[in-house]
């Protein structure tokens, strides 16, 4: 196919004139499909539909420490889960607390600790005339949406197929003490799929930040997310490389089963030193009497240990791989070798990440919304909402059926030629 830039005004406006029609004729079909978010699918949900049996009224509620799992008490979580959710986070049982359904308000949580108390005796940063926090671009709106609504000044640093820009990281963190913490998806990141290298996370693990209260908040939420058995992504521990950079307090590691079971109802758990934990727990101790223990005694007991995780986690894949295959099959049948987008192809996690022509990904997320695909908004991945090159686009493939995946994708792959058939036209006119 040729390329767009090598055409003439007359090839550019024959070709925008024949997309037009296709385009028209998606609309005719009325479609309403939804890849906006990462949700897991019906039939994700359904794998983890025997976590329903294995708890009833007739059967043995305690734990293996005999605490009765139905009532008060046990703040950090039971042993068996937080053995489970060491195993999965490869950390030490004796370094994790586990949580409600949501690693997401666990995360808010330490923020607005953070801000309201302070870190480990520091000064609450309510108190500061300023504080900042790095959040790595494109990444996750969530995490950016919490430092936005506690006011807290955020700074882009770029994320490269290693990692993020650690140049950047160092050189800020070192240098002003009102940057708090960074906003890290370490694995399989979320938009574009890519990991940590090895060298990124010991250079994190080496960080001396100005601020004694600086915290890496590393959200570690696709850790058994593979796509593939033999094409996986592997990434550092970071906690044990922190003890051994002498900075053991350094980082706050996160997970959950929240793509891994029930998204509602899973367990979270957070990973820290030993001191972080105890300044956690004075929060904890006041806020609650005990977490939902019968929830994860339904997890252990559904899993047994990490090698029903492991399995578990295979059908997953067998679900999600297809759809993610068919996206980038159909990217590169429709836009190889044009030059108007780049995506990732990730060996797990949940999205692909897509890169317009600049001043373009508003306009497709728009077109494609009119046509009946909705993505999420263009600039979601970055602070306020605000990409400068107006170019990335996330595009979550879990959720619609194949069918609709390949429907989605094609339509996706139209509006992409026809935004950027009308750019090179603008500019053939100019």
């Amino acid at each position: 196919m040729k390329k767009y830039s090598e055409m003439t005004k007359e090839e550019l406006k024959e070709e925008y004139g024949v997309l037009r029609k296709q385009y028209k004729e998606f609309q005719y079909k009325a479609l309403s499909l939804d890849m906006s978010r990462g949700k897991p699918s019906p039939e994700q949900l359904d794998l983890s539909m025997g976590m329903m049996d294995v708890l009833n009224s007739q059967g043995d509620l305690s734990c293996e420490d005999g605490i009765d799992c139905r009532n008060y008490g046990d703040l950090e979580g039971i042993p068996e889960a937080k053995e489970l959710l060491g195993d999965i986070m490869e950390v030490n049982p004796n370094n994790i607390i586990i949580f409600g359904n949501s690693s997401l308000n666990v995360m808010y949580d330490f923020i607005s600790r953070s801000y309201t108390h302070g870190v480990m005796g520091s000064k609450p940063w309510c108190q500061l005339p300023e504080v900042k926090f790095l959040c790595v671009v494109p990444g996750y709106d969530r995490h950016f949406k919490i430092t936005e609504y506690f006011g807290i000044k955020m700074i882009n640093v770029p994320m490269l197929e290693t990692g993020p820009d650690m140049d950047m990281v160092e050189s800020l963190v070192s240098a002003d003490e009102s940057i708090k913490g960074i906003w890290c998806v370490p694995k399989y990141s979320n938009p574009t799929g890519n990991s940590y290298d090895d060298e990124t996370v010991r250079r994190f693990a080496r960080l001396k930040p100005a601020a004694p209260d600086f915290r890496i908040y590393w959200d570690n939420a696709y850790t058994v997310h593979h796509l593939y058995d033999h094409h996986q992504d592997h990434l550092i521990e970071i906690l044990a490389e922190c003890k051994r950079a002498g900075n053991p307090d350094l980082v706050y590691k996160f997970a959950s089963t929240s793509k891994i079971t029930f998204s509602g109802s899973g367990i979270a758990a957070c990973a820290a030193s030993l001191n972080n934990l105890e300044d956690i727990k004075g929060q904890l101790a006041i806020q609650t009497i005990g977490p939902d223990k019968v929830n994860q005694l339904r997890h252990v007991r559904f899993f047994g240990d990490i090698h029903g995780v492991v399995e578990h986690m295979r059908k997953h894949a067998d679900i999600l791989r297809p759809k993610f295959e068919t996206v980038e099959d159909i990217f590169e049948r429709e836009l190889g070798g044009l030059e108007i987008g780049t995506w990732t192809k990730p060996n797990g996690g949940y999205f692909i990440s897509f890169d317009s022509l600049p001043g373009c990904a508003k306009e497709i997320v728009a077109m494609a919304k009119k046509a009946g695909v909705k993505l999420t908004p263009a600039g979601a991945a970055f602070p306020y909402g605000k990409d400068p090159q107006d170019t990335n686009i996330r595009i979550a493939p879990s959720y619609p059926s194949l069918q609709e995946i390949e429907m989605a994708a094609s339509l996706f792959t139209l509006c992409v030629k026809l935004v950027s058939l009308k750019k090179f036209i603008e500019k053939a006119e100019a």
